[in-house]
């Protein structure tokens, strides 16, 4: 009897052993967690934006030069001077342009004196002429040198003309109101016209009204406008944003290694005169801008629910359509069809389909050991999605799906 006792312990014991040993090599498997993300539809607003960088330039400058060479006697302005139109900002030693002028009107006074003599000849000969008392040949003479000297008279005429303009070139006048942006000369320094004309000085006419001119590469120029909305900083004022609007974008395209830009002109205002000529600006153009429109993250229309990682209780109702929002419903995943409208990469426009405050299913997060390989595919994106028994490809491409039965 103990020994029949005896063996039915050592049985327990040994299933007590076996019980522990598999409990501790295989234990509790850990179900899986999943979790959704959501966002609201909301109205808000969508654009696309191009970046790029650009000059700071006045709208209309002038560079100020002489057409005559000579000495710099005098300056009348400096840097950041504010002239007008026609104020003397500098003049030239007129020694010799006086010089050319007093010998040009000398030579005049003396071809008039010879074409008074002339004329007085040819008069002379004309009435002997007309009584047959000199020849056709002495008469001819005589009013040939009477209409050479009318010529020298016309010649000296407009050399004196030119000397005079020459003498005027001496006193340099601002074309413009403005203010002068660079000097390039000083009192003393000599000038030469000859071959090109010398630069004195460069004017702004207005600077509180600039531009900026940015270059944009050829694959965003497609979208650039005139008259869409554009933002741009500077560094000398990081913390302030200035407006402005595209105004003309210029067909010459530029080529430098091997990139090709083209300009594009925004407007500048600058009522507060921090813009400054030649700041580089940060530019950031606006090509595609709608307010107050309906609108879901992109990546909502790019979720679907994969039956693989749901519940046995949870239910997915699908509908047609080519763009599909989600939404949860306790444990009834449902689809709507929407229309959309414009995008840029973040936001989605939704023009019909599902109403503003509306939940809807963006991602899907799974946590926890036992993740079957159909979820792991799920949060995978480059995996392909196992197909349902109950979806089917029709000949379009498109993908037909039914409501799923309850698992």
């Amino acid at each position: 009897m103990k020994k029949i006792n005896k063996k039915i312990w050592i049985a327990l014991l040994a299933l007590l052993v076996i019980g522990i040993l598999i409990w501790l090599f295989t234990g509790k498997k850990e179900k899986h967690t999943v979790t959704f993300e959501t966002e609201k539809v909301v109205t808000t607003d969508i654009h696309t934006t191009i970046t790029a960088t650009g000059t700071i330039e006045p709208v209309t400058s002038v560079t100020v030069g002489t057409q005559v060479s000579g000495i710099v006697a005098k300056l009348y302005v400096d840097y950041n001077s504010v002239v007008r139109k026609g104020q003397v900002i500098a003049e030239l030693d007129k020694t010799n342009l006086i010089s050319e002028l007093n010998t040009a009107k000398a030579n005049l006074n003396s071809v008039q004196s010879a074409l008074n003599y002339q004329s007085a000849n040819y008069n002379r000969f004309k009435t002997l002429y007309e009584k047959g008392l000199v020849s056709a040949d002495d008469f001819e003479n005589a009013r040939l040198s009477y209409q050479q000297a009318n010529q020298q008279v016309a010649q000296a005429r407009e050399t004196v003309r030119r000397a005079q303009t020459n003498l005027g070139y001496a006193t340099i006048t601002s074309p413009i109101d403005g203010i002068v942006l660079s000097k390039s000369v000083e009192e003393g320094q000599t000038v030469a016209a000859s071959f090109s004309t010398p630069e004195l000085f460069t004017i702004a006419q207005d600077l509180t009204n600039m531009q900026v001119i940015a270059d944009i590469d050829e694959a965003d120029i497609g979208g650039v406008k005139a008259g869409q909305r554009v933002t741009f900083t500077v560094d000398a004022f990081p913390d302030d944003t200035f407006q402005g609007s595209v105004k003309q974008v210029r067909q010459q395209a530029t080529t430098e290694s091997n990139v090709v830009t083209y300009e594009v002109v925004i407007s500048a205002p600058n009522v507060s005169l921090k813009l400054k000529p030649g700041l580089t600006a940060n530019v950031t153009i606006f090509t595609l801008e709608k307010n107050n429109v309906l609108a879901v993250p992109a990546k909502a229309l790019r979720f679907t629910p994969n039956a693989a990682i749901l519940t046995p209780d949870q239910v997915i109702e699908d509908c047609q359509g080519d763009h599909k929002l989600w939404t949860r419903e306790g444990n009834t995943f449902k689809a709507h069809s929407v229309g959309i409208g414009i995008t840029n990469g973040v936001l989605t426009e939704i023009l019909s389909g599902i109403d503003e405050g509306a939940e809807v299913l963006t991602d899907i997060n799974v946590a926890g050991a036992g993740m079957p390989d159909a979820t792991q595919q799920a949060n995978n994106p480059f995996m392909p999605r196992p197909r349902n028994n109950n979806t089917r490809q029709n000949q379009s491409g498109q993908q037909n799906q039914n409501q799923m039965p309850r698992r």
